[in-house]
């Protein structure tokens, strides 16, 4: 199993924080992939399904996943249903300190292929995850922080928070 962990501090309150990441325009712009099925707009909320579809690596993919544990605004994740991982998990922990958000993301996954699988893991996969997700953290701290930006992805009764 691989796990791939990075952390960053934002400068806005941890209930805009939780509420951009679990807005799905912007989890697409991180991810470089659109939802096709399921829930395709607004944020996700416990038991929500949703089929990613995009490209990589020059390849058509497809990662089916399910919000499985969400517990606003500390805590939610994501796992996979259905994709080419053969187990991937994706932790999404807020957590305020000294005025400020923490957010801590954990990533875990196996492969399949047995050997072959692996080293694909840890040779492209590490690497590529663990940047994907830093412009996940840094897309979300520059939308988080800025004066206007962060309304346009939330919905109006959440915008006073």
């Amino acid at each position: 199993m691989f796990t791939i962990s990075d952390s960053i501090f934002i400068n806005a309150p941890i209930e805009r924080c939780f509420l951009l990441s679990t807005n799905i325009e912007l989890v697409g712009r991180s991810l470089g992939m659109k939802p096709l099925e399921g829930k395709t707009s607004g944020m996700v909320v416990a038991g929500d399904r949703l089929l990613w579809v995009g490209w990589k690596f020059g390849f058509p993919q497809m990662h089916e996943t399910v919000i499985s544990q969400y517990d606003p605004p500390a805590f939610f994740q994501d796992t996979m249903a259905r994709g080419r991982f053969k187990r991937y998990q994706h932790d999404h922990y807020f957590f305020e300190m000294d005025e400020r958000t923490v957010v801590n993301d954990k990533i875990r996954f196996t492969m399949p292929l047995g050997i072959v699988g692996r080293i694909v893991g840890k040779f492209v996969l590490v690497p590529y995850l663990s940047k994907k997700l830093r412009r996940r953290l840094t897309l979300l701290r520059k939308v988080a922080e800025s004066r206007k930006e962060w309304l346009k992805y939330l919905p109006e009764e959440q915008q006073a928070r």
